[in-house]
């Protein structure tokens, strides 16, 4: 039995195999710690034997990722001196072979093949969450809101957010027609629904803002490359005056509002407050990776006490840098902003040279959303999660050579594909 090395490790080819692991890493990322070890072996199965299948092209150019593992080094480095070693060294090894992973995706996926594929994992994870239906109490405010399957109405806004996100990107970006319009249509009417069940201000913010810069980047695409930087300028000039009028005009604590929240966001501001004090404590080197959230150290009990969270899981101190700074220091904390901005940097760049800029469309929208909610939330910086692996191909995608980036003319899809895996049977 023969299969084509091109339907498992081509990016053109390879649509269907694309779709299901894209699809299946969500589900898992969603769900993990209700199916437990056995959906994270589930994903590493899905990437790690695609380099037996062809190792040179499917481990990529890895002389160019020192930028993107330098964070998950300092991680793994954090271990010598952490406060809990082990938690730090397995937690940071999972986040290293969780970037490999990633990069794995980088080499053969297209961004269009991304897009489909994570809208029909957020849709499974939607749908799945939709079924089982439970509300939580929040005991801060005394709301019930929804959170379906998960133990957080922030993580199930998220994938509602990237439900919306992707359904945008590929209706709008990638020009979807026929079925998969059809089916961008059905994925979007549930991650809207969702997002709006979910009650969850941080995602419905950064939502309605990614998608209004996506239109506008939509806008802007119809003109010459030239033209693009004026508008982009010009635009990002308004932008800013906007905001800051709004800020002036006490426009935050309506837009709050609308959410029965205050200035203080449900207590975060005292979280971020006790998080600052406990930078003080190794403000260069910081805790040790996932060090301070430990069943039995004094502080992290006491804010557990403090926010009720009988779990002793799953809390932070929503907001990226500091939970950066706390655990691994300064010296960490600029080597997660480096990757943020270079990464963002580098395909808002594509947006401006480009003329054809699909995959930095969607990858800067993704790496927008992912910045924005990093002020509040911590998506980017454990392993198993969405916004970690979405940033880390994301910048992954930034390494490939920039013919390999376009779209690949109709004439070189029919060539014949020589390499082939040799299965035997008997």
């Amino acid at each position: 039995m023969k299969i084509a090395k091109a339907i498992l490790v081509n990016p053109d080819r390879n649509q269907a195999f694309g779709l299901g692991a894209v699809a299946l890493s969500l589900f898992v990322f969603a769900y993990s710690t209700r199916f437990g070890p056995v959906s994270i072996l589930l994903y590493y199965a899905l990437w790690f034997p695609l380099v037996l299948v062809d190792y040179r092209r499917v481990l990529g150019p890895y002389a160019r990722y020192g930028w993107i593992f330098a964070f998950a080094v300092i991680c793994f480095l954090s271990s010598f001196w952490s406060a809990a070693p082990s938690i730090s060294l397995r937690a940071s090894i999972q986040y290293l072979t969780h970037i490999v992973c990633a990069l794995i995706a980088v080499q053969v996926l297209a961004p269009q093949t991304l897009s489909r594929g994570a809208m029909l994992g957020c849709a499974v994870v939607l749908m799945y969450s939709l079924l089982v239906g439970s509300y939580h109490y929040d005991p801060l405010d005394g709301t019930y809101s929804f959170v379906g399957a998960f133990s957080s109405k922030n993580q199930l806004g998220l994938y509602a957010s990237l439900g919306v996100l992707f359904t945008f990107a590929t209706c709008f970006v990638f020009r979807a027609r026929g079925i998969w319009l059809a089916l961008s249509g059905s994925v979007g009417l549930i991650s809207a629904y969702s997002l709006l069940a979910s009650q969850s201000a941080t995602s419905v913010i950064t939502t309605a803002a990614i998608i209004g810069l996506g239109i506008g980047m939509q806008m802007i695409g119809q003109v010459s490359p030239r033209q693009r930087r004026l508008l982009i300028l010009a635009g990002t000039i308004f932008a800013i005056g906007g905001i800051a009028f709004a800020l002036q005009a006490g426009g935050m604590d309506a837009v709050l509002g609308i959410f029965g929240k205050d200035s203080t966001l449900t207590g975060r501001t005292y979280l971020w407050q006790q998080g600052i004090e406990a930078i003080g404590a190794s403000p260069w080197v910081g805790v040790g990776y996932q060090g301070y959230w430990v069943p039995g150290f004094p502080d992290a009990e006491r804010l557990w006490d403090d926010f009720f969270i009988a779990s002793r899981s799953g809390f932070h101190f929503h907001n990226t840098y500091i939970e950066t700074m706390v655990e691994t220091g300064l010296i960490g904390t600029l080597f997660l902003v480096f990757v943020l901005l270079r990464t963002a940097a580098g395909h808002f760049r594509q947006l401006l040279v480009l003329d054809r800029s699909q995959g930095a469309s969607l990858l800067f929208l993704l790496t927008a959303l992912l910045i924005v909610r990093s002020f509040v939330e911590i998506d980017v910086m454990h392993p198993y999660h969405v916004g970690s692996f979405l940033l880390y191909f994301a910048a992954g995608r930034l390494t490939l050579r920039q013919r390999q980036q376009e779209p690949v003319p109709a004439r070189e899809l029919a060539k014949p594909k020589l390499g082939q895996i040799r299965i035997g049977l008997g």
